[in-house]
């Protein structure tokens, strides 16, 4: 499976999410009927369809699409992946970026794959902690490299927006296999990506 169209979506499930956002709406206080909120719950349902979309995707399978033969074995590194995801919580958006390395032992993958796997993963209802470790499962078990590293810093808006609004505020979270747990290959690591962190 890879990605999902943005202009398909399953009318069924639109017109279900629609009717219970328009609840929601009411509850809050507001008029649907009114001319700016009209179309909002079905904007909504297609949008949380979208953000959502990852569910319908299989990190395994985006990897194996561009899977090769290579006997190239030093690190590879993809940085600043933009990411953007809902927190589970407040479902609220967190959004930042992830710097994603491994070391090839036979076997390589397209440098955009690495990108929609972290799509993969972060276009679902997720926690930060979570999803980095997925991202580094995934790419382990399917190229079964040297080792593999995950950094990813965001910012949540559950933080920012509610309870101790603290704007400036940045999380970052890291997972590291194989070679990677070795104190010098992870250093290189973290030096090469040094710039990009806050």
């Amino acid at each position: 499976m890879g990605y999902k169209k943005i202009e398909q979506y399953d009318e069924h499930i639109t017109n279900q999410l629609s009717e219970h956002y328009k609840s929601a709406i009411q509850l809050l206080g507001e008029d649907v009927a009114r001319e700016g909120l009209q179309k909002t719950p079905e904007r909504i349902a297609k949008a949380m369809q979208y953000i959502t979309g990852g569910y319908e995707m299989n990190a395994q399978a985006i990897l194996n699409s561009a899977k090769f033969h290579e006997s190239y074995n030093e690190m590879v590194i993809v940085k600043d992946i933009e990411l953007y995801s809902m927190c589970e919580h407040h479902m609220l958006p967190f959004f930042g970026k992830a710097h994603i390395a491994y070391i090839p032992n036979g076997w390589i993958t397209g440098l955009s794959k690495i990108a929609r796997v972290v799509d993969c993963y972060a276009r679902r209802l997720q926690v930060q902690e979570r999803m980095t470790h997925q991202i580094l499962d995934a790419i382990q078990e399917t190229l079964q490299p040297l080792g593999v590293a995950v950094v990813i810093e965001a910012k949540h808006l559950c933080m920012m927006m509610r309870g101790v609004s603290k704007q400036n505020s940045i999380t970052t979270t890291s997972a590291f296999s194989g070679q990677f747990e070795a104190n010098e290959t992870r250093s290189e690591f973290l030096r090469l990506i040094s710039a990009d962190l806050n």
